[in-house]
């Protein structure tokens, strides 16, 4: 595989991103799609994702066939069905519904920083998934995920926390996911082989 690059995103192939962007190092899985959405530095999302209107931070580990902000039909109207609003499709003389494209793509997503999305899992617009959550494989997230919590389950809920709070807490200033790419390879052996805990003591002064 080749590496991946501080300038461009490594998009594989059947890859469609469109009206995204996209930080350092990051990369988009075959067959995904990407609309409307921002990628941090060093994220990534495995094959046959979907990812819409979703701000998304860094090193963000989404597995295969992820959807995150799945788009709504309109349920207030008589119709549910996209002739609404895709209206060209269908007669020459219509045309889209701006409104209802802008309503939808308003309602965004965000993903924390080190966060992982396991295999499946659905989150839904308008959720914020906090730093360092894990959201299980198959989960449908429907509400917001605090930081540092391990959910899963249809609708998802909350399992544990997975540190303490003091742990959590020193992990967020010591915001080691800003460090410069350098850092983080000069670090990198005690990533590795350290617990967490650990490697606070050893970057940090309490």
């Amino acid at each position: 595989m080749p590496k991946l690059s501080p300038d461009q995103p490594l998009l594989h192939p059947g890859a469609d991103c469109a009206n995204s962007t996209f930080g350092r190092y990051c990369e988009v899985g075959d067959d995904a799609r990407v609309l409307n959405s921002e990628f941090g530095d060093y994220s990534y999302c495995e094959r046959l994702c979907d990812i819409a209107n979703t701000t998304i931070g860094k090193f963000a580990n989404i597995a295969a066939m992820v959807r995150i902000g799945p788009t709504d039909h309109p349920m207030t109207t008589a119709s549910l069905h996209h002739f609404l609003y895709r209206s060209e499709y269908y007669w020459d003389d219509a045309e889209p519904d701006p409104d209802f494209f802008a309503a939808r793509s308003a309602r965004r997503t965000v993903i924390g920083h080190d966060t992982w999305v396991g295999h499946g899992a659905i989150i839904k617009p308008e959720v914020t998934i906090g730093h360092g959550a894990i959201v299980a494989a198959g989960a449908v997230v429907t509400k917001d995920v605090p930081d540092w919590t391990i959910v899963a389950g249809c609708p998802a809920r909350p399992l544990r926390r997975r540190f303490a709070p003091d742990i959590a807490r020193r992990l967020e200033q010591l915001a080691w996911w800003d460090w410069d790419h350098a850092r983080l390879r000069q670090a990198l052996p005690d990533f590795r082989s350290l617990s967490a805990e650990k490697f606070l003591e050893r970057y940090t002064s309490g």
